[in-house]
């Protein structure tokens, strides 16, 4: 082997470990870790053995360590931080992000061993440990007669998602996720493990909203509701529409005035072959009052109606099927004020191009549509979630196939319709939330109005940073 003449063997090999290092050929040695760690930890050296929901832009860590307690977290952090090791933090695994950079140099932190769902004697507030999905929040809550808002995809890891801002089916009720923390454990980008309350003002504001930029969240304690029985269901479910029925039931949707009680999802889907307009509705209250709430919709002629009364637990069941992970998933979210007819048709024809395409048939389009009023209440100002008094409705369009080949195309696709979204949004400033964004936005269309405050709070808490895979800061 040849080496320079001016180094020693010794030096030359501590070069040769550095280059590999950075070029990738060298995945990083965690036989240390694994010693301080306790007995439940363990380590795959196969980042395979924890697939992310979109292999596109996917991270690709040399290591994936599998904490078995919020202990763990924070010495795998300390760990890294000591050796200048790069990490990433997984719960659910779903974000499509394309900010991920992590390669065979670093770690992933997979928390799917920190899935404890508890509540306090008099179900009024719940702790959920920071790998708990959304499924796992849903069935303890429900066995404790008590309501959580979690988003409404069952595979979703629960704290990932309400970090961002947090949107579910009782929002209209008890407002954004985030209004509804109590207090956060975090690992801070120093290795630190702290309590984040109200009263740590600057951390507990950035959180709520931004969290991934500020450490590990390991566990929270979130406000929860008991209710009777009889509130324990729900009416809900899908009604499908022709294509040609796209028009009035964005119309409709449009002017629907949503009750505390109401929520709304509109999907394209290709169902076998045909081209489906899905509308899911929602109404925590019975039938007769659903079916009257949403009349409008019925009026139109659905050509299915699945809807009935659900238990809690089976509110987010229509999830379950693209909670399969593999494949390419690429989606582009936008925010709305408005819907525009026209240019819902113009990207229904974008997305029935798509699908056209043999590898991209499963493609679809998503529209979530929520009541705002309560969680308008509070400011803008009063978490880093920048939209509350803006946005009305999230918009997502999503690519679906398997072949690498396909990227370029399928962006382009993708592109052109949040193009399309955005010349009618409706927003003095184009806006997405930070869950559904891409990873080609600008940071103020992620941050809004939050964006210089994150920064000097990032310049303060994370001055190295560190926490720089998810939309990062700096």
């Amino acid at each position: 082997m040849w080496w320079p003449t001016t180094m020693t063997l010794s030096e030359f090999l501590n070069w040769l470990c550095i280059v590999q290092l950075i070029s990738g050929v060298m995945s990083v040695d965690t036989s240390s870790l694994q010693a301080l760690l306790s007995p439940g930890a363990r380590i795959d050296s196969d980042a395979s053995q924890s697939p992310r929901w979109s292999e596109y832009k996917a991270p690709r860590p040399g290591s994936v360590v599998h904490p078995a307690t919020e202990e763990d977290v924070q010495i795998t952090v300390k760990w890294a931080i000591n050796r200048s090791v790069p990490f990433l933090v997984q719960n659910g695994g779903n974000g499509w992000a394309t900010t991920f950079k992590l390669d065979q140099t670093g770690i992933l932190i997979h928390l799917d061993q920190l899935r404890s769902v508890t509540f306090n004697s008099n179900n009024t507030q719940a702790t959920v440990e920071g790998g708990a999905l959304i499924s796992d929040v849903v069935a303890a809550a429900a066995a404790h007669s008590a309501l959580v808002l979690t988003g409404t995809c069952n595979c979703v890891g629960a704290l990932g998602a309400m970090l961002g801002g947090g949107f579910s089916n009782l929002m209209g009720q008890y407002g954004l996720a985030v209004d509804n923390f109590v207090s956060l454990n975090l690992v801070k980008p120093n290795g630190e493990a702290v309590t984040v309350t109200p009263r740590n003002a600057g951390l507990w504001w950035a959180l709520r909203g931004a969290g991934p930029n500020f450490g590990v969240v390991t566990s929270a304690v979130l406000k929860a509701y008991p209710v009777p029985a009889s509130r324990l269901s729900a009416w809900t479910g899908p009604l499908v529409f022709q294509p040609a029925q796209l028009e009035p039931v964005v119309r409709a949707i449009q002017n629907l005035t949503l009750a505390p009680e109401m929520a709304l999802s509109l999907n394209f889907i290709n169902q076998a072959g045909s081209p489906i307009i899905l509308t899911t509705v929602f109404y925590h209250g019975t039938e007769d009052t659903g079916r009257a709430a949403f009349k409008s919709l019925f009026d139109i002629g659905p050509i299915a109606d699945s809807t009935a009364v659900q238990p809690y637990a089976a509110w987010n069941d229509g999830s379950n099927g693209p909670c399969v992970k593999g494949g390419r998933r690429p989606n582009w979210g936008v925010g709305l004020a408005s819907m525009d007819p026209g240019s819902w048709r113009d990207v229904y024809d974008v997305w029935a191009e798509l699908i056209k395409w043999p590898s991209a048939e499963n493609s679809s389009v998503l529209m979530n549509l929520l009541p705002t009023d309560k969680a308008r209440s509070l400011p803008d100002s009063s978490s880093a979630y920048p939209f509350r008094s803006t946005v009305k409705m999230f918009a997502v369009f999503g690519a679906f196939y398997r072949d690498p080949a396909f990227d370029a195309t399928a962006v382009s696709y993708g592109q052109r319709a949040r193009r399309l979204w955005q010349a009618t949004d409706g927003l003095a400033q184009h806006s997405t939330y930070i869950n559904n964004a891409f990873g080609d936005e600008s940071l103020q269309t992620i941050y809004g109005n939050s964006l210089e405050r994150l920064r000097q709070l990032k310049e303060q808490i994370d001055p190295e940073g560190r926490f720089n895979e998810w939309f990062p800061l700096s």
